[in-house]
């Protein structure tokens, strides 16, 4: 059981730090065919059989196209003074290029002003994996043209809102979309590439870039990204896994991290990007960013693979740990340790960081008496907010914590069985629960007094 008096003993965060949620544009507006939206990879990839886990799709996923206000009015009664919202590309953009839609315009006005008006600052993200179907049809991440195209995008967002929003990301764990969605075919667009994917990563910087550059030509006064890391433990000591390990730690964290803030690739990944990468790329990539965003789940447990597996690295059961119902170990220290060892990396060249991501999948859903009681989500939260109030007392300026998610919704390939929220949604009736764990994380809000910073 978690300490109940919320972050006891544990030294006040810093002045306006800000405690904030997350969500992304697919997995909670639903409203797929409406107000002239056009679809999304993942509209496609959830209409292939066998790709989401339990046949589900995001059609309608907590309708939150059409309840925002209610949601809203949630976020309010939590205390944030954050919201990290996701806008939809096809619902702006039907086809990726062309003149912007009005409507879906106007959804993401209207939802702004609600937020605005209930003192929660926007962080919005331009980019959350629903890329417009038609730009896939000729090449999605793997043209460059692609890049063109979101810059254009970029330039329409900015122009419409960057009076009005706080933070803004281009792209959410470019990472993630590279090595899931190209390079194995778990997520949309469900390509299996593997090393051939490598000008996807580029193309997302490259993005990246672009769209940094054009939201601070429309007025963005801050923008920085959301990068998914993860510490990289060898599973021995031995030079194998231990080079394994490394080899790992540059594809996930280094092939993205060192190009927006140094301005290259690692070293060792180098000479995959030759052919890829065009003179002044990695000007354009490395932009000045006013935070970075950090997603922070669990460490990786990495061990050398055999002679004849496809890769290099093999991933290790990471032993002595709990696991959250998706099977994820639970290890708040391991967000500490990478917090640290990102400030000791990058030095002067990291900005102030936002944990833009931080959150675990526990499946209970009401009792008899309608309580959500889900005590292993209060303790994980604890522990991490701990762990970055340890990680700040040693000297890393970390801002805000953004936990993944406001609510249930729906978990890509995993579909509606996997629940992150601090609110239960009943998929059927859409009914809205606020968790323990969102009572939880509205008092230490007002115990640290720093709703909005």
């Amino acid at each position: 059981m978690s300490d109940p008096r919320p972050l006891s003993g544990l030294p006040q965060l810093p002045p306006g730090f800000r405690f904030g949620t997350s969500t992304a544009s697919f997995q909670i507006e639903g409203a797929a065919t409406e107000g002239g939206k056009g679809p999304s990879i993942w509209d496609t990839f959830c209409a292939e059989p066998g790709r989401i886990k339990d046949g589900s799709s995001g059609a309608v996923t907590c309708d939150h196209y059409h309840r925002y206000a209610e949601d809203v009015a949630l976020m309010r009664r939590l205390g944030v003074g954050g919201y990290r919202l996701s806008v939809s590309w096809p619902r702006i953009q039907p086809t990726g290029s062309g003149a912007p839609n009005p409507e879906g315009l106007g959804f993401y006005d209207r939802l702004i002003d609600e937020l605005l008006a209930n003192d929660v600052q926007p962080m919005v993200t331009l980019y959350h994996w629903d890329l417009p179907q038609a730009l896939e049809d000729d090449g999605g991440w793997l043209n460059r043209a692609t890049v063109d195209r979101f810059a254009e995008y970029a330039a329409i967002l900015g122009e419409r809102f960057a009076d009005r929003v706080e933070h803004w990301i281009p792209v959410n764990e470019p990472n993630v979309v590279m090595m899931m969605g190209y390079a194995t075919g778990m997520h949309a667009p469900g390509r299996t590439l593997m090393f051939d994917s490598m000008p996807v990563a580029h193309h997302l910087l490259l993005g990246h870039g672009r769209a940094a550059i054009a939201l601070r030509e429309a007025g963005a006064t801050s923008v920085g990204c959301a990068n998914n890391h993860a510490p990289m433990w060898p599973a021995s000591d031995d030079a194998a896994d231990v080079g394994a390990s490394k080899l790992f730690d540059a594809l996930w964290n280094g092939m993205f991290s060192e190009p927006m803030l140094l301005g290259r690739y690692p070293a060792d990944l180098a000479p995959l990007f030759e052919g890829i990468a065009r003179d002044g790329d990695l000007a354009v990539i490395r932009q000045p960013l006013d935070f970075y965003g950090l997603n922070y789940y669990n460490p990786f447990k990495i061990g050398a693979a055999g002679a004849d597996a496809e890769m290099p690295f093999e991933f290790r059961e990471l032993l002595g740990y709990p696991v959250t119902d998706f099977g994820w170990p639970v290890v708040p220290d391991a967000l500490r340790e990478w917090l640290i060892l990102m400030r000791a990396r990058y030095r002067a060249a990291l900005p102030p960081i936002y944990i833009t991501e931080s959150g675990c999948a526990y499946n209970m859903g009401p009792d008899e008496a309608g309580a959500v009681d889900d005590q292993p989500r209060i303790d994980y939260l604890d522990a991490h907010l701990r762990a970055v109030a340890t990680a700040v007392q040693r000297g890393v300026d970390v801002r805000g914590y953004y936990t993944w998610s406001l609510m249930d919704n729906f978990e890509w390939s995993e579909g509606f069985t996997q629940r992150f929220g601090l609110v239960h949604v009943d998929y059927d009736t859409l009914k809205r629960t606020p968790k323990r764990s969102f009572d939880w994380y509205a008092d230490v809000i007002a115990a640290q007094g720093r709703s909005v910073g």
